[in-house]
């Protein structure tokens, strides 16, 4: 074997010193885009392709021959680089100086932490004038606290037509996949205790008795976690909350359950042999995106303000572009990972989805800083949250594009992103930076390589006993991720460095890299794949293109809503920020979201079907906003 392998070495790249490339716009660095060698398969060809992939005989030279096809050999393998290897993305805390910023001290309480960012909200009559009517509007955080306080609906009420609609969105014709699990009782317990404390006029934030949803990567009790299998709790018991949800639940959050996702979330589509698909809300015949598919998809049909995910390549600023929400991914190690499956544990970051930057904001003063008992107080990070009234008052915003690589996307999106960054500098006066970002394919490869790694090492804890009870698609992932050597996952994190020094220099003339979220608007769910799963590296690798250096360098990321493609499915945005000035990020975003004054193009009857259960009060749908 390993004399056949030395007769087909490919020779390697010798990647020049980080010094000696140039980042400028006239650079002659050549743009590689993703040379993804894979057919799509699904069914019974899923089947005979694994069986290849895991025999002794035939698996070992067919993983050779997809990895060098892949330029994983030339890019990784057999490269040349002079960096160090950087295994941990891990940043000392810089204070960027970031403008129309509210710093939160030290050891304030959750609680006291989303009342801050409770005043850094526009004022209602702010906020009304970037109102429009349409024909469907998501509920805010602040819309079911006014409504409640006002006594005109109680948390049990929302949560008894929650309940009735997740019943509703699981069976046919609209078998929407949402949930692996949620319990009516619990969440009845929890609305009830809610609804108590606002009659007693005692709530104990604007989170209480809010709706949310936490993907089934993350602890949440009671529920077991499953991480999208059918085994994995038997093997790990969920005894508390992870970090997160603990103090969601600290300010009176209603958690309603385990959202569906891509098994292991080791995909791109959300498609899950065991749960079902996680369904698109624009179009249920599309997928929601992976792998926080549940968490985008009850966010976008209007069940919840908010959800968690988890984001290890893209997994939840992907979806959240699908579905037409925001996605928030923080910087690494913003919010504590404690109580979250250790699949991925240096690119794996909790994030957020939510149906307005305002919420988004709300949930991350809830869950983010350090566990003061975990990290010693000399390297305590601050906090900024944005003063969202102050956006406008924001200047000398300088935006960071790569023009082949945000052109390398479906025509629909780069017109659409263009557009809206247009906007965005008429309106703001904000200027655009032409860069150079060298090694994108060699990057988003070498993030394969650490995620798959890391997979696979915590899969291996295990043993192989649970092979037979994973879908297809999941068990043909695990054998590339299995494929890696030692040798190979050295070279990836030497590739970290180098692109982690490229990117502070590209920081170092500007305020955020700005990009597409995803190369493609959603896809068709073929009914082959929903038994068996579907391998489809052509349009993962599409949908994962602008996510990878959040993840590869620990980056905050964010993803907002700006248009929309012919069949009506969401276009996403995306800003990506230096370490911890997450504040900047949410003020862009609100930017964005504030321009876009077009209508929302909600043509599908799933959201009105579903939401009316949940806003409604003695028959009638309640009209009820947060306008002055």
């Amino acid at each position: 074997k390993t004399v056949l392998m030395a007769l087909f070495k490919t020779r390697g790249v010798v990647y020049k010193p980080v010094k000696d490339v140039n980042l400028a716009s006239d650079s002659t660095e050549f743009y590689l885009q993703a040379n993804v060698k894979a057919p799509r398969m699904t069914g019974i060809l899923v089947k005979v392709f694994t069986w290849f992939l895991e025999s002794r005989i035939f698996g070992t030279l067919l993983l050779y021959i997809l990895k060098g096809n892949n330029l994983i050999h030339t890019l990784i393998t057999n490269a040349e680089l002079e960096e160090s290897p950087l295994y941990v993305p891990a940043h000392h805390f810089e204070d960027h100086k970031e403008q129309e910023v509210k710093s939160l001290d030290s050891g304030l309480t959750p609680q006291e932490q989303v009342q801050l960012a409770i005043e850094c909200l526009p004022t209602s009559s702010e906020k009304a004038q970037n109102e429009t009517n349409t024909s469907f509007s998501r509920w805010t955080i602040m819309d079911y606290y006014k409504a409640y306080s006002s006594e005109a609906i109680t948390p049990r009420a929302v949560a008894e037509r929650f309940i009735t609609a997740v019943d509703e969105s699981s069976k046919a014709p609209l078998s929407m996949g949402f949930f692996i699990n949620y319990n009516p009782e619990d969440i009845r317990r929890q609305a009830d205790e809610s609804t108590l404390r606002y009659q007693k006029g005692e709530p104990i934030s604007v989170l209480d008795g809010i709706p949310v949803a936490v993907k089934d990567e993350i602890d949440c009790l009671p529920y077991p976690t499953t991480g999208g299998t059918k085994w994995l709790q038997k093997e790990r018991s969920c005894i508390d909350d992870a970090c997160c949800v603990k103090r969601l639940r600290l300010c009176g959050a209603i958690l309603v359950g385990k959202t569906n996702m891509h098994e292991l979330g080791v995909g791109t589509s959300g498609i899950n042999p065991h749960y079902g698909a996680a369904r698109n809300p624009y179009d249920a015949n599309k997928i929601a995106g992976g792998s926080s598919s549940g968490s985008a998809a009850v966010v976008s049909a209007g069940l919840c303000p908010v959800a968690l995910g988890v984001d290890g390549g893209g997994s939840v600023r992907m979806p959240a572009a699908l579905c037409g929400v925001v996605g928030l991914k923080p910087t690494f190690d913003r919010v504590p990972h404690s109580g979250v499956l250790p699949l991925n544990w240096t690119v794996g970051m909790v994030g957020i989805l939510a149906g307005t930057v305002e919420d988004a904001l709300i949930t991350y003063a809830a869950i983010s800083g350090e566990i003061p008992s975990e990290q010693p107080s000399s390297i305590l990070t601050k906090i900024n949250l944005p003063l969202l009234s102050f956006s406008k008052s924001i200047r000398d915003i300088k935006l960071a594009k790569y023009d082949k690589w945000f052109d390398d996307c479906s025509d629909e999106i780069r017109s659409c992103c263009t557009q809206a960054l247009t906007e965005l500098q008429d309106y703001y006066g904000w200027k655009t930076i032409d860069v150079t970002l060298p090694d994108i394919e060699a990057m988003r490869l070498a993030h394969y390589l650490t995620i798959g790694s890391e997979c696979s090492t915590w899969f291996d804890s295990f043993g192989e006993k649970h092979v037979a009870e994973l879908g297809w698609d999941a068990r043909v992932a695990l054998s590339v991720y299995g494929s890696f050597s030692s040798k190979e996952y050295i070279k990836a994190q030497k590739l970290r460095n180098r692109q982690a020094k490229f990117h502070k220099k590209i920081f170092a003339e500007a305020d955020v890299i700005v990009s597409p979220t995803t190369g493609v608007t959603a896809y068709s769910i073929q009914d082959d794949a929903l038994k068996t799963g579907e391998l489809d590296y052509v349009n993962g690798a599409a949908l994962v293109r602008y996510s990878i250096s959040g993840n590869f360098l620990g980056l905050p990321a964010v993803t907002v809503a700006v248009g929309y493609d012919k069949l009506g499915l969401p276009i996403g945005l995306q800003f990506i920020g230096r370490p911890w000035a997450e504040a900047t990020l949410m003020h862009l975003a609100f930017s964005m979201q504030a321009s876009k004054k077009e209508a929302c193009s909600l043509s599908s009857f799933i959201f009105l079907q579903l939401t009316q259960f949940i806003h409604a009060r003695d028959g009638k749908v309640l009209s009820y906003r947060s306008k002055a």
